[in-house]
């Protein structure tokens, strides 16, 4: 290649690379997979390397892909949280493995799981976590303290009083928390994450650490990054020290002697994928000796005493037999693909989503074809392309008419989405009832989906309002349930009457509505009355809600649906008001208060209904416009701030003298 065209071709390469590591790094939105993107990172190392005067400072290749967002206060790391130059083949890692030895002959590998999910720096001073931050560019992290204190994995405390020690572990989720969090989110009516990483990188993201509590999130610690008080001497030695002091590393690492050796715990390792319960895209070997690394040191980018091999997606050919379609809670049709199955990356696929239309179409996917499948993140099946087309073969639409109910479709303009028309889809109503009875919504007990779904097959339920409606006799015609179980779910039913206006309000299920959003509407709407009347402008000067959610809500209330099925719930008991009746002791009014550690006697919930009961708002980061910090116990980086800017702090007791 010229150098001209090479110029051009590296121009091009590194926008892409930018863009994308914004897409992974930043937003925990990728576009593209691991495999495509170190692709992508590949050809321009080798262009690089054969025009070394194009090369500059500022190139993708010199930097780690990180960034700092703007919402978190900046940790600069004393030592820098390098990434690591990635391998694709065995000939490479015994290139990696000649340049070791041209200093160190007998040099010895650890050869460890390479774990796909977030990397964080935890510090601990005198055995107590003091703070936490991610990689960010490898230099400058953020401080995510907060959210860490909610991995449970995490000892707060450690065995040993060692006077400083920061070590470096992967934030990741594991397949069953993912799978659970993917569908509460489709539940919800939200886009799930694509894959465990993002999952896990967007939930350590949060403001509110409430939600990244809820995550549940997981970590492996797999490096010492600076220690006073105790002398190692290999990495071996460091990761059983590691175990001794509470921290949780990985269940199995090898010494190895020979890169043969190493290459072939490499391969071993990429045979338990899909087996682990959580993800991995690789393997590491790690110079032992930490001597040795010191003296082979690091490029501007890379350590030189370590090297990770990455796993190429494991791709299967297969038959695409037929194509089904599923009608979600919103309405929106998904369409499904059903494959002759196939053993890929340690189970076996025979579905998975063909996302919408668009999808199809771009990808030209038609019912007999050949198509190529992979595992998105190692975990959710995808098709990648056809192969080939069955011959007589036609281009598939999906269908102008729902499958559930019969009734038309329609894609609205600017989304990819295709919805059915009718609210009383019965598949809608399926989808909708789990909602409607799930513990963050109405919270109806002994009422889970095996027990919706007889009882819309039997044509008792057709409305959640139906739900109140039923009677012993009509319970104990469903299978499996007794006197005493039909008395229980009854039981609930009668109890979930007395909620609050706001569990009503998200158990409806209003596009773009949560749990907070919920609670905003019951705060400034005490009456579900005067939401009939509510214009955009009403909804929208709540603080918190946005253009689209104030027109999903005015849209939801202005339909005769709504009113009807509003009717028969008050009719059948359901209480429509809110406990958030304004005070007339608004002490807090115009007061922000920040919670941050864990308080001797109240939750945080607690304290935050007591705030907001007088006036007062709570928020998840502090400012120079906050006007308490409210901490307790293991307060973090929220109360460094707060001191920081000069913004009174609380104890408890200090709160309570306040609500005397």
């Amino acid at each position: 290649m010229e150098q001209e065209k090479a110029k051009k071709r590296i121009a091009e390469l590194r926008e892409m690379i930018r863009y994308h590591n914004r897409k992974y790094y930043v937003e925990d939105a990728p576009e593209i997979d691991d495999y495509e993107y170190d692709m992508l990172y590949r050809e321009l190392q080798n262009l690089e390397e054969k025009f070394p005067q194009l090369r500059t400072a500022d190139s993708p290749t010199q930097q780690v892909g990180g960034a700092v967002l703007a919402q978190f206060r900046k940790v600069r790391h004393e030592v820098v949280m390098e990434s690591l130059h990635d391998s694709f083949s065995h000939e490479e890692l015994q290139e990696f493995d000649r340049r070791v030895r041209e200093q160190f002959p007998d040099t010895e590998y650890i050869v460890e799981p390479k774990f796909d999910g977030l990397s964080v720096s935890l510090e601990y001073r005198d055995g107590v976590f003091v703070r936490g931050s991610t990689r960010g560019d490898g230099t400058v992290g953020e401080d995510v303290t907060e959210n860490l204190h909610t991995i449970r994995t995490i000892p707060k405390t450690l065995a040993q009083p060692i006077p400083f020690l920061e070590v470096r572990g992967e934030v990741y989720m594991s397949h069953e928390s993912f799978f659970k969090l993917c569908a509460q989110q489709e539940l919800a009516g939200e886009k799930p994450f694509k894959n465990p990483r993002n999952a896990a990188a967007g939930s350590l993201r949060q403001k509110n650490s409430y939600i990244t509590a809820s995550r549940v999130l997981d970590i492996f610690v797999f490096n010492v990054q600076q220690i006073t008080g105790k002398v190692l001497s290999c990495h071996d030695e460091a990761l059983d020290y590691l175990k001794t002091l509470g921290f949780t590393v990985t269940s199995f690492y090898k010494k190895c002697k020979t890169i043969d050796e190493a290459i072939d715990e490499v391969e071993r390792i990429g045979s338990l994928r899909g087996t682990l319960g959580y993800s991995i895209d690789g393997a590491v070997i790690k110079v032992n000796d930490f001597a040795q690394r010191r003296e082979l040191g690091s490029t501007a980018k890379f350590p030189k005493w370590a090297e990770a091999f990455k796993y190429p997606p494991e791709e299967k050919e297969t038959k695409l037999l037929n194509i089904e379609v599923n009608v979600g809670r919103t309405g929106v049709l998904t369409p499904t693909g059903v494959f002759e199955p196939v053993f890929l990356a340690g189970t076996t696929v025979g579905r998975a989503t063909l996302h919408n239309q668009d999808y199809i179409s771009e990808k030209d996917i038609r019912v007999g074809d050949i198509v190529k499948l992979r595992k998105a993140g190692e975990i959710i099946p995808e098709v990648v392309s056809v192969v080939s087309h069955a011959e007589d073969s036609v281009p598939y639409c999906l269908p102008d008419i729902c499958p559930s109910c019969g009734s038309p479709v329609v894609r609205e303009e600017g989304e990819a989405a295709v919805r059915c028309t009718n609210a009383a889809c019965p598949a809608q109503l399926s989808r909708h009832l789990i909602h409607f009875v799930s513990r963050d919504a109405m919270d109806i007990d002994s009422c889970g989906p095996a027990v919706l779904e007889q009882l819309i097959a039997k044509g008792l339920v057709k409305s959640p309002a139906d739900l109140y409606t039923l009677t012993l006799p009509q319970l104990m015609q469903i299978e499996r349930m007794g006197e005493k179980s039909a008395q229980n779910l009854l039981n609930g039913i009668e109890r979930s009457k007395q909620n609050d206006l706001s569990r009503l309000l998200f158990a409806l299920g209003i596009p773009h509505v949560g749990q907070k959003a919920a609670k905003l509407l019951a705060a400034r709407f005490p009456s579900i009355a005067p939401l009939f009347q509510a214009s955009v402008e009403d909804i929208v000067s709540i603080d918190g809600f946005g253009g689209v959610m104030a027109e999903s809500v005015q849209e939801f209330f202005s339909l005769t649906a709504t009113a009807e099925l509003i009717g028969r719930l008050r009719d059948a008991g359901v209480n429509m008001e809110s406990a958030q009746q304004p005070s007339a002791d608004t002490r807090f009014a115009g007061k922000t208060f920040v919670l941050t550690g864990i308080l001797p006697t109240l939750t945080r919930q607690e304290a935050s209904d007591v705030i907001e009961k007088f006036g007062g708002k709570v928020s998840g980061s502090v400012s120079k416009k906050t006007s308490f910090v409210l901490a307790g116990e293991a307060a973090g980086s929220k109360l460094t701030k707060a001191q920081n800017l000069g913004v009174p702090v609380l104890t408890e007791a200090d709160f309570q003298e306040m609500l005397k």
